[in-house]
């Protein structure tokens, strides 16, 4: 979403007649567009920001913005820290980007824009500036209202606000129109959407995307497993374009752990959601989330963690140790309950350790099988790099195709992070 925000910002920016600066140290106007959903990011910036404190001493017309969550929740932080920064911006804030940009110049003086709206969001969606020129983002529901209690965005991001299904549908449309085959819908809960207009949910929206003519790969992220219902499953269950991926963060295998997150679900509950899902989509593959050293953790929870790990299989996880964020239950508990930074670290270790065993192994097993690749550029040996409908890496040897396009390609090689696979004919069951 940070990535979308980011295009939409440089849309605007760009249809008030901006341009983007080829070298940074020539702008008239830097921008940080920031994440707050980890202690390291949030330090990122200002170091980031330290680095134009003499730029803006030599240069005092020189604009200077924080955009994104960390203004969000730190925005009189920021200008207090750093006053060579003109304006910080808010996460709703987005579509006022070129409008602040011109009051800070016109005005002279420095600009805090937080305001977090409370309707359904309405997004100039023409002018967003995208990078790709085949795969799109697709906002479909912003904010999150399940109060997580490590989790930063319901501050930075405010209450579920889900767009309404026409608007949705009416870009989906264009962007198929100008050569997008590939589009993720958006959402920091993206199966807790619901439509304005008559309160269908998720899986209706995907059934209507997917009927958009000319449209390969239907995408979306990121699930609650408390969300994941029939009509998501049945959609899935359809086939193209909407991709057997499903990204469902899990978060701890410890229900003790889970309690104290409020996920509100437990270990055998979100194993038997993952058993539906397989069951309804037998090609799905499944990543997930997973925060290490959550306050109280304890030995035993932990080796639940990897029970869960191993009970399921996943294709691909993102882990991270715990970090406390400001404003959120978990930050306010007391030092007794802090896992040692070592400690967590270790955990992290063998966790990662584990998963890259079960996602070599199912990756050995993909062998010999072929697959439709999306083909998004070359890596550093010069091979293709794309990825299948099931979102697994895949570098094509000696093979030649520009970005955007699709082949077939067949699996020689399972490695734990991709696949290597050769250029193949499309088979004729496909």
């Amino acid at each position: 979403m940070n990535v979308l925000d980011g295009e939409r910002m440089a849309g605007r920016l760009e249809a008030a007649g901006a341009t983007r600066a080829s070298d940074p140290l020539a702008a008239d106007v830097v921008i940080f567009n920031t994440c707050a959903v980890r202690e390291k990011s949030e330090h990122k910036v200002y170091s980031a920001l330290g680095l134009l404190a003499r730029r803006k001493q030599e240069r005092p017309e020189l604009v200077i913005g924080v955009t994104g969550c960390v203004a969000q929740v730190s925005g009189d932080e920021i200008l207090e820290r750093a006053p060579w920064v003109d304006f910080v911006l808010g996460t709703g804030q987005v579509e006022s980007i070129a409008a602040t940009v011109a009051r800070v110049r016109q005005e002279r003086r420095r600009l805090s824009v937080l305001e977090l709206p409370q309707d359904s969001p309405s997004y100039a969606f023409r002018e967003i500036r995208r990078d790709s020129s085949f795969h799109a983002y697709l906002t479909v529901i912003e904010g999150c209202d399940q109060f997580c209690t490590f989790c930063i965005v319901p501050f930075t991001r405010g209450r579920e606000r889900s767009r309404r299904s026409g608007e949705i549908l009416t870009e989906a449309a264009e962007l198929v129109a100008n050569g997008y085959t590939e589009i993720t819908l958006l959402g920091q809960t993206v199966n807790a959407y619901r439509d304005p207009e008559d309160s269908s949910g998720l899986g209706s929206l995907l059934r209507r995307c997917a009927a958009i003519p000319g449209l390969r790969r239907l995408r979306f992220i990121t699930s609650h497993p408390n969300f994941l219902d029939e009509g998501i499953l049945e959609a899935m269950a359809s086939g193209p374009p909407v991709a057997p991926f499903l990204h469902m963060p899990a978060q701890s295998g410890s229900d003790a752990v889970l309690y104290r997150m409020k996920r509100r679900y437990d270990a055998a509950g979100y194993l038997e959601k993952l058993i539906q899902a397989r069951r309804a989509v037998p090609e799905l593959a499944v990543s997930s989330d997973f925060i290490v050293g959550f306050p109280g953790e304890t030995d035993a929870d932990f080796e639940a963690t990897l029970a869960l790990l191993r009970e399921a299989r996943f294709d691909s996880i993102f882990a991270f140790r715990y970090s406390p964020r400001p404003g959120t239950a978990s930050a306010r508990w007391g030092r007794e309950k802090q896992v040692p930074e070592a400690l967590s670290g270790e955990r992290l270790s063998r966790l990662l350790a584990l998963q890259n065993e079960i996602q070599a192994e199912h990756n050995r097993g993909l062998e010999g099988r072929a697959f439709e690749v999306l083909v998004e550029g070359k890596d550093p040996h010069g091979n293709l790099r794309g990825r299948t409908p099931c979102n697994r890496v895949v570098q094509v040897e000696e093979a030649a195709a520009a970005p955007g396009s699709y082949l077939w390609a067949t699996v020689t090689r399972g490695l734990p992070n991709s696949l290597t696979a050769r250029r193949t004919a499309r088979p004729s069951a496909a």
